[in-house]
């Protein structure tokens, strides 16, 4: 499968972006999927996780509250509703893609989308 993260972008403090994830080359259903980000100087890290239908979803405790994942599988697309933006949320931002939710946890990713970098600065 082929990932196009998008919605990337330079917001102030306290806003909110939605970011998504377009799939092609293979129903996005087959695949469980996870947004992870890369801030400047910084590992990448795991942002959020979902399976395959949706029905369940993973957060890390330090992005629990502030950033939802969510995807229709109709569309082929994941998205990664993100609000009360602050500077540190400044990475770019990838879509991954695995077999299971608990794997792609685990970073065991088959397919990255290229990334879109978000920028949060007042």
């Amino acid at each position: 499968v082929q990932l196009q993260a998008s919605g990337g972008g330079l917001v102030q403090p306290g806003d909110s972006l939605r970011l998504s994830c377009a799939a092609s080359g293979r129903p996005l259903s087959k695949h469980a999927l996870a947004w992870f980000r890369q801030p400047p100087g910084k590992e990448r890290e795991l942002v959020a996780a979902i399976s395959r239908n949706g029905a369940s979803t993973y957060y890390p405790d330090s992005m629990k509250g502030r950033f939802t994942i969510s995807r229709d599988n109709d569309k082929n697309t994941m998205y990664l509703q993100m609000n009360s933006l602050q500077p540190e949320d400044t990475a770019v931002y990838y879509c991954g893609a695995g077999l299971v939710i608990v794997s792609v946890v685990r970073g065991e990713i088959d397919s990255w989308g290229q990334g879109t970098q978000v920028t949060v600065s007042s």
